[in-house]
């Protein structure tokens, strides 16, 4: 609450304090940093002094200085009369003369009184990059509709890197008005004491891997964290071909609070469907594998049309309608409203599909074909679709196997206009295979990380490429961010550091609740050469620093995810010769090092709604909360990761916390609730349903969305013409199936280095433990059997060769 007589003697001394209070940052006990903060100065344009009319979109509105004031003789109204979409807002003017100054790192406790006739007004926030100008930073807190003066307060989020000034004030996005006065600002007094180290020094530093001793029975490469702080671990038939004929498809549950796993009967082949949480918990499971591919090549992998729902509370699979095509590798994103959208993947056919699928959250089906919105393109394999603030689709550039798709490589579709535009900067664009790709904390930042990569087909060393995207600017585009750290690769002969421009594919991301990404596992050619590093990358500073490395292999068919408990988990690994690693690798990252964990003591109660304030109590001090979407993750890929933050009011232990109103930012659904401390210790995740779009009535908040990246210059392209799939060819998966089994995959092409000799590639395959391989039918296009005995690289194969 803001004192007056702070505001009055403020006006007094304004001119003699003004170079003070911009030159330095103010401590918290410093005079309010809002410049005339009760609008009694006189400015120019109508305004008042150190404040300025702001605003976007197709509106009709005023700006008033209305003497209702809550003290002194005036306030400011901002009323809408007609709205088809934008906001207005009155803003501390954008100078260095009204705009306070801030420190990289501290917070800001903002408050104001006000009345409001709409539900949809909201505390805004804009910080000044010293490099990049004036840029829209977050909304901070929903303003329930009072009739009477209210008193609201809010806490800011720890500033960015590289920001020197912010300013802020009220966004009425709806029709009737908001209006407000005496205005404050306050820096938050650092009060937690230093962390102590609970490790070694190293694990302070690094963190650290365990193995746990007890082993994964499935070979699952798909991973979801369930609503209930359980694992499911889909693994179908494990990309063997022998279980696949068996018909024996499994799935299991992992208990991290016991360590224990419960095989789950699995009614299909799961293996590489798609995966996505619904919004009450369950787990939709779309598409999977109708056939392995045909030795005599005449077909490769073949994706079904059925899809299931596994239900966390029964731990049962239960059949949905039909998809309208089979979707082998398909991508799964959750909209705003609770719908899903789906693209790419194999038809039953082994071509690609281009039909793009729609699950109708309101009738629980998938909708026939006519119902859904078609460009009819071709999307590749697991195509990374990340919503954006404003419901369209960001494609990253992130898929499996091979090139990437025509033009830049990424993209905005946008559903309702139907329409494609490509983003461009991606760097080497067709090395991108199982990169990783994640929207960096928080969500309302709307950054993407986009890293590694390699190429199935061509099989060069994968990369250590990164690249950022701001998907706030006006017209967005890929810039090149720091290179993945290197760290050590076994060519066969044991572990060497990485050289030259040696990266990493099959790569996992996972968003932490410090608000970093944790970088973990990778391979550097096609399901062989394991790669050990793992980083985490600071989205503040854009820089990656090298932690402790999984001591096991993780590349094709692995996957790392978030626990509850604020640890990462990491499970398989199938590399070339067909084997699998069941071993499981916990990771402790280093803020669970540092001294005591913050406890949410209490909370009114897990179902929350957009535009919410929800309060829980704390043990100990903390200086953010947030809301991170539990994994549904497989080959690096899983486009609804995200970090929504929850800007804070603090009052002693009991801390306010203020929900987007925006259902793009944090799509409905179970959610884990990290609070924070100053030293980046995240207290054990508590879970909270957020309520979808039907909780939301004409006296809660509208989303509140921004306009960003609404003229983009990229190509744009419309429906195409209506084609029924895309030729793909039958060693898509970078393996040549004259020889071995199916799961075992003899690379198209050998890693650089290895000649094109019998020799050497037999070589090769013994370093990486092939063994004796079949020959499937008569042709031998790699020469491993030279002397036509039908097994290749035997003896007298490599003394022919």
């Amino acid at each position: 609450m803001k004192k007056h007589r702070r505001r009055t003697a403020l006006l007094g001394v304004g001119a003699l304090t003004a170079g003070l209070l911009l030159t330095t940052p103010q401590p918290a006990e410093a005079a309010n940093l809002v410049k005339n903060p009760g609008f009694e100065t006189d400015g120019t344009g109508g305004m008042p002094y150190c404040w300025e009319k702001s605003g976007w979109g197709d509106n009709d509105f005023t700006f008033e200085t209305t003497s209702d004031a809550h003290s002194g003789s005036k306030a400011m109204k901002v009323s809408l009369t007609r709205r088809v979409d934008g906001d207005r807002k009155a803003l501390i003017t954008e100078s260095t003369d009204c705009a306070p100054v801030v420190s990289a790192g501290k917070q800001y406790d903002l408050s104001l009184w006000y009345k409001t006739t709409t539900p949809d007004a909201n505390i805004t926030l804009f910080r000044h990059d010293a490099t990049a100008g004036w840029q829209y930073w977050t909304d901070l807190k929903t303003l329930e509709m009072q009739g009477s003066w209210t008193p609201a307060t809010v806490r800011t989020p720890e500033v960015p890197a590289g920001t020197d000034r912010i300013t802020w004030g009220v966004s009425v996005y709806g029709t009737g008005s908001a209006t407000t006065d005496d205005y404050t600002m306050d820096q938050v007094p650092d009060v937690t004491p230093p962390a102590t180290c609970t490790g070694t020094a190293d694990e302070c530093a690094n963190g650290r891997w365990d193995v746990l001793p007890t082993q994964n029975p499935v070979r699952s490469m798909h991973s979801v964290v369930l609503n209930n702080g359980k694992v499911l671990l889909i693994a179908g038939s494990g990309n063997s071909e022998e279980n696949f004929n068996a018909g024996t498809f499994t799935s299991a549950v992992y208990n991290p609070a016991d360590g224990s796993y419960k095989v789950i009967p699995t009614p299909k082949d799961m293996f590489c469907s798609g995966h996505i949480q619904l919004q009450d918990g369950r787990v939709l499971v779309l598409s999977g594998n109708k056939a392995f591919p045909a030795a005599d090549g005449s077909h490769g992998y073949e994706g079904y049309k059925d899809s299931y729902i596994f239900d966390p509370a029964t731990e049962t699979y239960s059949r949905t309608n039909d998809l309208n095509d089979g979707h082998w590798y398909p991508s799964a994103t959750e909209l705003g409203n609770g719908d899903v959208v789906s693209f790419g993947g194999l038809r039953e056919d082994s071509t690609g599909s281009v039909t793009a699928e729609y699950w109708s959250q309101a009738q629980q089906k998938w909708l026939a074909l006519w119902q859904v919105n078609q460009t009819w393109s071709y999307w590749g394999l697991y195509p990374s679709m990340i919503l954006m603030q404003d419901g369209r689709l960001f494609y990253t550039g992130s898929h499996v196997f091979g090139n990437n798709i025509p033009g830049t490589g990424s993209a905005i579709y946008d559903y309702n206009a139907n329409t494609i535009t490509q983003v461009p900067g991606l760097q080497n664009k067709d090395e991108r295979d199982q990169s990783a790709s994640v929207l960096l904390p928080p969500a309302q930042d709307q950054k993407v990380l986009t890293l590694g990569g390699g190429n199935i087909d061509s099989n060069p060393e994968a990369g250590r490429l990164t690249d950022v995207i701001d998907l706030k600017q006006a017209n967005p585009s890929y810039v090149a961010g720091p290179p993945i750290p290197q760290g050590t690769v076994d060519l066969g002969s044991g572990p060497v550091p990485e050289t030259g421009n040696q990266g990493k594919m099959y790569v996992s991301a996972v968003l932490l609740p410090d608000g970093k990404v944790l970088e973990t596992g990778g391979g550097l050619h096609n399901r062989a050469n394991p790669v050990h590093e793992a980083s985490l990358y600071d989205p503040d500073t854009n820089t990656f620093d090298p932690v402790a490395a999984d001591p096991e292999a993780r590349g094709y068919h692995s996957s790392a995810f978030l626990l509850p408990d604020g640890r990462v988990m990491a499970t398989g690994d199938n590399p070339g010769n067909g084997t699998w690693n069941h071993n499981v690798s916990i990771y402790t990252p280093p803020y669970l090092l540092k001294g005591e964990r913050p406890t949410i003591t209490s909370m009114i109660n897990t179902e929350w709604h957009y535009g919410d304030t929800q309060r829980i109590t704390v043990d100990h001090p903390v200086v953010k909360a947030e809301l991170i979407r539990p994994a549904a993750v497989t080959h690096s890929s899983d486009p609804n990761q995200r970090f929504v933050d929850l800007p804070l009011s603090v009052d002693g232990d009991n801390v306010d916390l203020n929900v987007t109103s925006n259902p793009n930012v944090a799509p409905p659904g179970w959610y884990m609730l990290f609070a924070v401390d100053a030293n980046g210790v995240p207290s054990v995740a508590k879970w909270v349903h957020l309520q979808g779009p039907q909780a939301l009535s004409a006296d809660t908040a509208d989303a509140h969305v921004h306009a960003f990246a609404d003229s983009l210059s990229g190509k744009v392209t419309g429906p195409g013409k209506k084609r029924t799939s895309v030729k793909v060819p039958v060693t898509i998966s970078g393996c040549d199936r004259h020889y071995g089994s199916v799961n075992v995959c003899v690379p198209t092409v050998f890693p650089k280095g290895v000649k094109k000799t019998t020799a050497s590639r037999c070589g090769w395959l013994r370093t990486n433990h092939y063994g004796r391989l079949k020959v499937n039918g008569r042709d031998d296009p790699l020469g491993l059997d030279p002397n036509k005995d039908g097994l290749a690289c035997g003896k007298a194969d490599v003394r022919k060769g």
